[in-house]
C-alpha cells in the first residue's frame, strides 16, 4: 500500500485532467509542470483505477479513515489540529489514539491474517505511541513520539524565542523564515526506526551504524532511505516463507521546506533527477556539496514542482514491481497506490466540491484473476481499504464493530456492477456526500455529478429555488444519511470512560 500525500486526482496523468498545478501551487495546463508516469499508466491499464475515489480534506482525518475503515463520528479525528480529545492513565486530557478508539486497525487486521507489517514514512498520528498500532517495524519520516532532538541533522524549522519573541528558524543557517515548524523529510532526512532487529531500543535514530553515519549527509534522500528498509523487510520475510503487507505512507506530495534554496519560495523540493528510457528508469546519483544554506546540487536535483515528486512515486513503483519479479511474487502480491486529500494551494483543506477529497486510486494486481480491468467509473472511500484488505487475508472483522468502509475485492473478482451508492468526507463539522448523481459539499452547495468537466470539478451547480427539482429524490436520499454521522458537536470527544494508552520508551522496554 503506496499512501502518498496531497496529491489530488486531477495531478495523475490518467486522470485527464485539463489543470493540474504549477511549483508554485495553484493552477496551470502548461504541461512542463505535468507529471509524466509511465508506471502509473500501466499499472492503471493492466490493472484498475477508479474515477471517484475520496479520502477527507485533509491529512490527520483522511490517514485515520485509511487506518480503521471508519469516519470521524467513530475515531473522532475531525480535521488537523481538530483531533477529539480522552483522559490518559495518568488523568491526563490528550489526543483519543485510533488503537483506542479504532482497535482494529489495518495493521492489525494484516496481523492477524498472519502478515508481517512494516510502516514506512509519515505517521502524522498524534498524541500516540507508534508502536501500537500493529506495525511490526518501521521506518519513520520524520522520527516521531515526541523525539528529543535528532542528532544527525540540520535541516530543521524550529521554533525559538529570540529576544523575548517567537521566530521560526532555519537551523542550517540560522535566519528566521516564514513557514511552519518541520523536521526535513526529504534531504539529509529526519529518520527514527521502530523495532529494527539490529537496533538496540524499540526506537532507533537512523543512521545507527558506523558505515550509515560516514555516508549520511546532503546526499541522503529519504525516499530512497524508506524504500532500503522496505525492501530489507520483505527480502527477510520472504526468506522466512512469511507473507508481508507494507504500508508505505510516503512524504512524496507534501510541501516541505526546500533547505538547498533557501533563499526562494519554492513549494515541492526537488528530487534526484530521473529519465525513462527504453522502458526503464535511469537515476541520476545526487551530487550536493556545500553548507549553512549555500548549496551546489550539480545539476543532479530537478527543479521544484510536485510533477517531480509524482515522476518520483513513479520512479518507486517502477523499483517496487521490480523488486517483486526479483523475488519472484509479483503474481502472488498486491499492489495499491492512492493518496490521502487533495493538493496544497488547490484542494488541501478544502470543503467545496470535491475539491479536497478526490484522489487517485489504482490497483495492479498482475496475478489475480481480477474482473474488471482499466477505468472504473464506480464510488470508492479511502475506508473501504481496510475491509478490502480483511476480505482478501480472510480476516473476519466481529459483526459488532462498526466499518464504515465497503470491501472492494467482490466487485473485482465477480461480476458485480456497483460497488457502493455513496461516498462520505467530513472536515470539522462539515459533512461530503455524493453519489453518481448529485454531491453536496461542506459549504452546503448541491452539484450535478452525472459527468466530469475537463477539469475534473466544475461540476454545475443546482439551484437551490429549482422549479419541478429533478434532482429532489436523489438529494433527499443523501440528506437521510448524514445525520447518523452529524456528531462533531454533540459527541466531539472520546466515551466518558475511555482511557488513552500511551506507553513510554522507558516502560516498553522494560517490557
Amino acid at each position: 500500500m503506496v499512501f502518498a500525500d496531497d496529491i489530488s486526482a486531477r495531478e495523475i496523468p490518467i486522470y485527464g485532467s485539463s489543470v493540474w498545478s504549477p511549483p508554485e501551487g495553484g493552477n496551470t495546463s502548461d504541461t512542463n509542470y505535468r507529471a509524466k508516469t509511465p508506471v502509473m499508466d500501466k499499472m492503471a491499464k493492466d490493472g484498475c483505477w477508479f474515477s471517484t475515489a475520496w479520502g477527507a480534506t485533509v491529512c490527520s482525518p483522511s490517514r485515520a479513515m485509511m487506518m480503521t475503515g471508519r469516519y470521524a463520528h467513530l475515531h473522532k479525528w475531525w480535521h488537523n489540529g481538530d483531533l477529539g480529545r480522552g483522559i490518559n492513565e495518568k488523568g491526563k486530557k490528550g489526543i483519543w489514539p485510533l488503537y483506542e478508539s479504532c482497535p482494529h486497525t489495518i495493521g492489525f487486521v494484516a496481523k492477524k491474517a498472519g502478515y508481517a507489517t512494516y510502516w514506512a514514512g509519515k505517521t502524522q498520528m498524534k498524541g500516540s505511541d507508534v508502536r501500537l498500532f500493529g506495525f511490526d517495524e518501521g521506518c519513520l519520516t520524520p522520527g516521531e513520539q515526541g523525539a528529543e532532538k535528532n542528532p544527525y541533522t540540520d535541516f530543521v524549522v524550529s521554533n525559538k524565542v529570540v529576544n523575548g519573541k517567537k521566530l521560526l528558524i532555519n537551523e542550517d543557517t540560522g535566519k528566521e523564515v516564514k513557514y511552519y515548524a518541520q523536521t526535513g523529510w526529504y534531504w539529509k532526512p529526519h529518520i527514527r526506526l521502530m523495532n529494527h532487529p539490529a537496533a538496540s531500543n524499540s526506537l532507533e535514530w537512523w543512521p545507527n551504524t558506523a558505515e550509515t553515519q560516514n555516508d549520511f549527509g546532503l546526499n541522503t534522500y529519504g525516499p530512497d532511505v524508506e524504500l532500503d528498509f522496505i525492501f530489507d523487510f520483505m527480502d527477510r520475510k520472504n526468506k522466512e516463507d512469511k507473507p508481508f503487507f507494507i504500508y508505505h505512507t510516503s512524504h512524496l506530495g507534501h510541501d516541505g521546506w526546500d533547505f538547498f534554496n533557501p533563499e526562494t519560495k519554492n513549494k515541492w523540493p526537488g528530487t534526484p533527477k530521473l529519465e525513462w528510457k527504453n522502458g526503464k528508469y535511469i537515476r541520476t546519483t545526487p551530487n550536493v556539496t556545500g553548507d549553512n544554506g549555500v548549496y551546489d546540487t550539480h545539476g543532479t536535483v530537478t527543479e521544484s514542482g510536485i510533477h517531480n515528486q509524482i515522476n518520483y512515486l513513479d520512479y518507486q513503483l517502477w523499483q517496487y514491481i521490480n523488486k517483486l519479479k526479483e523475488m519472484q511474487i509479483e503474481d502472488n502480491t498486491i499492489l495499491v497506490f492512492c493518496a490521502d486529500n487533495g493538493t496544497s494551494k488547490y484542494g488541501k483543506g478544502s470543503q467545496e466540491s470535491q475539491k479536497g477529497v478526490h484522489v487517485p486510486l489504482i490497483i495492479y494486481a498482475p496475478g489475480f484473476e481480477l474482473t474488471k480491468q482499466g477505468k472504473q467509473d464506480i464510488l470508492v472511500n479511502l475506508s473501504d481499504i481496510l475491509p478490502t484488505i480483511a476480505s482478501i487475508t480472510g480476516v473476519k472483522i466481529p459483526d459488532d464493530y462498526e466499518i464504515n468502509g465497503v470491501s472492494l475485492w467482490p466487485y473485482l473478482t465477480t461480476n458485480q456492477t456497483e460497488h457502493r451508492e455513496w461516498i462520505y468526507a467530513y472536515k470539522k463539522n462539515k459533512q461530503l456526500i455524493r453519489n453518481n448523481k448529485v454531491l453536496h459539499d461542506g459549504d452546503g452547495k448541491w452539484y450535478d455529478v452525472r459527468e466530469y468537466p475537463d477539469d475534473l470539478i466544475s461540476f454545475p451547480i443546482i439551484p437551490k429555488n429549482t422549479s419541478a427539482n429533478k434532482y429532489k429524490v436523489e438529494q433527499e436520499k443523501l440528506q437521510k444519511i448524514l445525520p447518523q454521522f452529524d456528531l462533531h458537536e454533540a459527541e466531539h470527544d472520546a466515551p466518558k470512560n475511555a482511557k488513552n494508552k500511551i506507553i513510554s520508551d522507558l516502560e516498553l522496554n522494560k517490557k
